[in-house]
């Protein structure tokens, strides 16, 4: 039987990364475990408390009060916030937003990266954020740093919400929000957004989610197979 291994996906927002690791997760029988979504719960709950969320102590003491679970499910995962699924709500605008201003905290990075390694200690998962193989996973057996253009991020996300890729406006719009969240992504104190040592760089900008699954498939049945091989006794 094969080892079940960890799988780490890093990636700006927008790159499909919750997409490919829901996909992943299907064809191995893993879990998929969105971290994302544990920073969304989070800037949800702030937004709904009036926490402010430059607030880092004040958003520390919220974590520590707040129970976040994540229950995979064949369509992805079903987000609990203190028992309540808010699984569609976090995928809103004002959330999103919140999200990336909370993770900029290191004292809240380190209370979220405690709960997410316990959560994938056993492996058999396939974990996607911002910095799974940097700080989470550092020693996964399968980093991958998936990304693709502003320009098309921007496009998927019109599309996702069922508007035209011909309002111009509403894409260069949506671009500039891409752009700006990449920076404060990448140049955060704690945890930037950085290609993890040993990660394969996908772009997934003219690929299929198809392709892009196949490509990783590749790399774990050949991590598998090294992982495989007995040590040669000297």
């Amino acid at each position: 039987m094969s080892r079940k291994l960890t799988i780490a996906i890093d990636g700006p927002a927008g790159a499909g990364k919750s997409t490919i690791a829901q996909r992943l997760a299907r064809e191995l029988e893993y879990i998929n475990l969105e971290t994302g979504a544990m920073y969304r719960a989070l800037g949800l709950k702030a937004i709904e408390q009036q926490v402010p969320l430059d607030a880092e102590a004040g958003l520390v003491a919220l974590a520590e009060r707040s129970h976040i679970e994540l229950e995979p499910t064949e369509n992805g995962n079903r987000v609990l916030l203190d028992g309540r699924d808010v699984s569609e709500r976090i995928r809103q605008a004002d959330v999103t937003d919140a999200a990336s201003r909370v993770s900029v905290h290191p004292r809240v990075r380190v209370w979220m990266v405690d709960r997410q390694r316990a959560m994938g200690k056993g492996g058999g998962v396939v974990m996607e954020g911002r910095d799974i193989g940097t700080a989470v996973f550092p020693h996964a057996e399968v980093k991958i740093f998936l990304e693709a253009s502003p320009e098309i991020r921007a496009l998927r996300r019109v599309m996702q919400e069922n508007g035209s890729i011909d309002d111009h406006a509403r894409v260069a719009a949506i671009t500039e929000e891409i752009r700006q969240r990449d920076q404060r992504d990448r140049s955060r104190e704690a945890s930037p957004l950085v290609v993890a040592p040993g990660a394969v760089v996908i772009d997934s900008s003219a690929l299929t989610i198809e392709q892009v699954v196949a490509k990783i498939l590749q790399l774990v049945r050949s991590r598998e197979r090294d992982l495989s091989v007995p040590a040669r006794m000297e």
